[in-house]
């Protein structure tokens, strides 16, 4: 989550050159190219059944395809004050979620924990809002004030979006590696990307694209691919859905470490109380409980 936060700071420049589309299709392309060896079945690994299929073709399609429209749409028809206050949404989502699909029993710190997630995401955007209050005049016309309770509509969509995305790839895990599901999860965004993608690529000048903006598109097409859904797929391997998505937190906190450190950018009295909070979740949701303290004690003295 921390590197998608910092990846989502810094792909500014990329949806300003290219088409959202475009460039969607691309940093399938390049991530599919990274992971060709990882499409490959494991002498170990179970043949795929229909119902992991149907599960790899809707993680790809919630999480990456669904949610990335909902997203950016949502956005342009409210903004993004209203997008992060309806975002925070995605821990409780996922607790919500896990509990009712996977059977899981959330624990009532990892409740506490959900609870200060939202408090602090949505704080820190709403600390944002006296910044941004004159953009947004600017930006929201008559038509789009018209149009604002379908932004947030989307956006809702996208926070369910995102939270299947947890659910069904903790239900992944326990039918397939971590490497394989990250490889055909991105091959189902290559195909579903690829009919607009095309019609994007047709006619767009690639050659007044600058060779920074092509670096910065390899690194967002390998960290946004490969590296990021590994990492979570690997550590939902191990964590419940509900304790893994208070660690969405941990997205908008490193896109503003990114933006004050690397753009300029600076924080509020505000914004430091809302990562504060924010962060409490996180050692709320990882803490070792009671229980597993002592399990561990006894464990170690009967090893003694």
């Amino acid at each position: 989550m921390a590197l998608v936060g910092s990846y989502v700071a810094l792909s500014k420049p990329l949806a300003a050159a290219l088409p959202v589309f475009l460039l969607a299709w691309m940093r399938f392309g390049i991530g599919g190219l990274a992971m060709l060896h990882w499409l490959k079945k494991p002498a170990d690994e179970p043949p795929l059944t229909p119902q992991v299929r149907r599960l790899l073709f809707l993680e790809s399609f919630l999480g990456n395809f669904l949610f990335t429209v909902c997203m950016i749409y949502g956005v342009s028809l409210t903004n993004a004050v209203s997008a992060g206050v309806i975002m925070a949404g995605i821990p409780a989502a996922v607790a919500v979620m896990s509990w009712a699909f996977l059977r899981e029993r959330v624990a009532p710190r990892t409740w506490v924990a959900v609870v200060c997630a939202v408090v602090g995401i949505a704080l820190f955007s709403l600390s944002k809002t006296e910044q941004s209050a004159h953009a947004v005049q600017a930006l929201d016309g008559e038509n789009t004030q018209n149009l604002a309770w379908l932004g947030q509509l989307l956006l809702v969509g996208a926070v369910v979006c995102e939270a299947a995305y947890s659910v069904i790839g903790k239900k992944l895990t326990g039918a397939l590696g971590p490497k394989r599901i990250t490889a055909l999860i991105n091959l189902w965004g290559f195909a579903l990307s690829t009919p607009l993608g095309l019609y994007m690529a047709w006619g767009f000048d690639f050659a007044a694209v600058r060779w920074s903006i092509w670096l910065l598109l390899l690194f967002y097409a390998l960290a946004a691919c490969m590296w990021t859904v590994w990492l979570w797929m690997t550590g939902l391997r191990a964590v419940p859905a509900a304790q893994g998505g208070v660690f969405t937190v941990l997205l908008p906190v490193s896109a503003a470490l990114v933006g004050v450190l690397v753009l300029g950018e600076s924080f509020s009295s505000m914004q430091l109380l809302a990562f504060a909070i924010a962060l409490a979740s996180v050692l709320l949701a990882t803490l070792p409980s009671r229980a597993a303290l002592r399990a561990g004690r006894r464990g170690n003295s009967g090893q003694q």
